[in-house]
């Protein structure tokens, strides 16, 4: 029987602060770990590994399917949805698939069972492995209005016996942001030094006190040893896991799509100091 691997949340409250660069690094320097990308929208994580024994599989969800031979026209099943999926054109029901949230009250309510359900397929899961570790990523059709279920089944996705999961979650505190979190034992917050990035952070601290989910901060691109960052996380007792210097050697060999814990000592030694922190925390 397969342990229940810990699992390690990497947030930020805006896009573009570093949390695909705190997670692909912190899974590797794991090694026995999993990496999920629950970025569905704009999921890169893989573009860091080299993956072998790849395959995909879809995600669907339930729709409603109209019998135009049984519906008569009652129109409870429009005045049923809350999210306007239904409307009553041209004397017949029209689903609009795009916002169906997939709940399928619409077939309890209908009085002629005129109302089925079948899949719509809203995008996919790509999984593979890389030297020392297995790869989840999701992928949302574009177009389409929720990656909330495609989430839920990362989580939930088969995998080898690892030790550690760590979730790239979507940037913000969305219903996407909430279902990526929802079984993590620790959040790691990835900051930046900018008032815009602190006012983003400030929204997720809130989110992850209202969830009661540990957490800490990691300031990425810092220049400075005194900042509004670093005053908030003292101001508020927040714990500060660590800081990685904004330096253009770094920019160039991410921007490569390379791992800096693979080029740097400094920087795998720094992650292992982050994981071990985390790891003292749990236990």
């Amino acid at each position: 029987m397969n342990k229940t691997p810990v699992r390690i949340a990497v947030l930020s409250g805006k896009g573009g602060a570093g949390k695909t660069f705190v997670s692909t690094n912190l899974a590797f320097v794991a090694e026995n770990s999993t990496y999920i990308d629950c970025d569905v929208e704009e999921p890169n994580g893989a573009l860091f590994f080299s993956l072998s024994d790849k395959k995909t599989v879809p995600v669907t969800v339930k729709i409603p399917k109209i019998d135009p031979m049984k519906c008569t026209g009652c129109r409870q099943c429009v005045s049923f949805c809350q999210f306007s999926a239904l409307a009553f054109i041209n004397k017949q029901v029209k689903v609009f698939e795009e916002v169906c949230h997939s709940c399928g009250g619409c077939s309890l309510v209908c009085p002629e069972q005129a109302i089925s359900e079948k899949n719509k397929v809203i995008g996919w899961i790509e999984e593979g492995y890389d030297e020392v570790l297995h790869l989840l990523t999701g992928k949302l059709n574009i177009g389409e209005e929720s990656g909330v279920p495609i989430i839920k089944d990362l989580i939930n996705y088969p995998r080898p016996n690892t030790d550690i999961d760590i979730i790239d979650c979507p940037p913000g505190t969305s219903c996407s942001v909430i279902e990526s979190i929802s079984s993590a034992d620790y959040c790691v917050l990835v900051g930046e030094e900018t008032l815009y990035s602190l006012e983003n952070l400030k929204m997720v601290v809130e989110l992850l006190e209202q969830m009661n989910i540990p957490f800490g901060v990691l300031i990425n691109k810092s220049m400075s040893d005194d900042n509004q960052l670093v005053r908030y996380c003292i101001e508020k007792s927040i714990t500060i896991l660590g800081r990685f210097p904004y330096k253009t050697e770094y920019q160039k060999i991410t921007s490569r799509g390379e791992l800096l814990s693979k080029h740097i000592s400094e920087v795998h030694a720094q992650f292992e100091r982050l994981l071990q922190t985390i790891q003292e925390v749990l236990i």
